[in-house]
């Protein structure tokens, strides 16, 4: 029988990941607030979540669904003109020191900066993306393909054979 880890252990191993998922899907400045509002989604609805159940797809699918929240409520309201932004934290952001990077995978089209940020980020398998994402295992990972090709091909740090050095 498998035993549900008490949920400050979830949050603990599964916190990072998390919040470089909303980091790379969102940018860093609504981030944390996408992460927290994961993590308060998670608190009420963890007690009735199977014991064998895969927390950490889990957990990036309510972080996707709080990240479509902030992308609406970003649309619907203006953008502030003039006001210097504070600077934040750099750590634990990711291209802190890659960037270029973060900015070709920011200019993806959506739906491959998500594949990408959610396989080779938070590492979830293609059938768990196109649970999260709304389509097929094949498409979760064209689109994953897709996004990695188009880094190959825009980010100025790729090398000879297309990986980023």
């Amino acid at each position: 029988m498998v035993m549900k880890q008490p949920f400050e252990q979830v949050v603990e191993q599964h916190g990072g990941t998390v919040l470089r998922v909303c980091r790379v899907v969102l940018g860093v400045h609504d981030a944390e607030d996408a992460w927290s509002e994961t993590f308060l989604a998670a608190m009420r609805a963890y007690p009735d979540l199977p014991d064998d159940a895969n927390a950490e797809a889990w957990l990036v699918t309510i972080a996707h669904r709080k990240a479509i929240d902030v992308l609406r409520a970003r649309k619907r309201q203006p953008a502030p003109v003039g006001d210097v932004p504070e600077a934040p934290t750099t750590l634990g952001v990711p291209g802190d020191r890659d960037g270029d990077l973060w900015h070709a995978v920011g200019a993806l089209p959506e739906k491959q900066r998500q594949a990408v940020a959610y396989h080779y980020v938070a590492g979830l398998a293609y059938a768990e993306i196109a649970e999260i994402l709304g389509g097929t295992t094949d498409a979760a990972r064209r689109a994953a393909a897709d996004g990695i090709k188009n880094l190959r091909k825009n980010y100025p740090g790729a090398t000879k054979e297309g990986a980023p050095s």
